[in-house]
């Protein structure tokens, strides 16, 4: 049996035949799995011989996945009794282990920096940082005692490098590249594998449900910049679907890097994903800071 189609784990020295191998499939647990990058890379780890818990947020989205023949917790990461359920129902199918976990689910609140609240700044927050670790914590202990995982994090082009309008999830991101890199350090002495995903434009429903959390909280005809909402920021929200980013790739260009990052022997500490995100880390190497903000601003 492959990588790609299942796990080989030893679990002991048989005094007859030598190692004893686990051929049981390797187990992952997905969150933000409604569609998009979660959706393409549930299907593609199921296809590819995972046992894959792909969780939703909203349960409707769980049951469809559920028809679809997933295993499918609702995990709410605003929710710390929703974390814990869903794992708590992950181990239980399992039997106690789990080989890979993919935080995957988040959103944006679209806005300028001085009209952000500061309860929409929380929220994001909750959603994007704090749950993300809240999961990562309780997974943990379960890596360690059964000797090997890995924990892979789909942050963003944007958990490096900053970009107008775009403040709340940049704040978000930035903090959750700085917290894995610390953690990555931290689990040198121990079989777990910290990976982050650096993903530019992806093909998804991410910039419609900015929409909505741009209608929530930004009182946008209220600010200073209420002409540079109504001419710049909401013509690109409200664009049609068909009209896409330069650059802009389909989910499973994420997916290829995961599965490098859950398969191989020696994975990456970071994938990049997307010519922005490769410009964007050469960028932020050579050019002066104040060069750097100037051609930021004006993309």
């Amino acid at each position: 049996m492959t990588a790609a189609h299942g796990a080989e784990l030893p679990r002991g020295d048989d005094p007859l035949s030598g190692p004893v191998i686990d051929a049981r499939p390797r187990t992952v647990l997905i969150t933000g799995c409604s569609t998009g990058i979660g959706l393409d890379a549930a299907r593609t780890l199921k296809e590819r011989g995972w046992r894959v818990f792909a969780s939703c947020r909203q349960e409707a989205d769980c049951q469809r996945l559920r028809a679809e023949g997933f295993e499918s917790p609702q995990l709410d990461y605003t929710d710390a009794d929703s974390i814990g359920h869903a794992l708590d129902s992950v181990l239980a199918a399992t039997g106690g282990r789990l080989d890979a976990l993919f935080n995957n689910g988040a959103h944006a609140t679209p806005g300028a920096v001085e009209d952000v609240p500061t309860d929409a700044l929380r929220a994001i927050f909750e959603a994007n940082f704090f749950g993300w670790h809240e999961l990562t914590r309780r997974v943990l202990p379960v890596m360690r005692a059964q000797g090997h995982g890995r924990v892979v994090q789909c942050s963003s082009v944007l958990g490096f490098a900053p970009m107008p309008w775009r403040g709340a999830y940049v704040a978000s991101k930035f903090a959750l590249e700085g917290l894995t890199h610390v953690l990555r350090m931290e689990m040198r002495d121990t079989p777990i594998r910290v990976i982050l995903i650096e993903p530019g434009p992806i093909t998804s429903m991410f910039r419609k449900n900015a929409a909505r959390q741009f209608e929530r909280w930004i009182d946008w005809q209220a600010s200073p910049r209420a002409d540079q909402y109504r001419n710049t920021l909401r013509k690109r929200l409200y664009a049609s679907a068909e009209q896409r980013d330069t650059f802009e790739l389909p989910a499973s260009a994420v997916t290829r890097r995961l599965i490098h990052a859950l398969e191989s022997p020696r994975p990456r500490v970071r994938y990049f994903v997307t010519v922005p995100t490769w410009i964007m880390a050469g960028a932020g190497r050579l050019l002066p800071l104040r060069v750097l903000d100037w051609a930021l601003a004006r993309l």
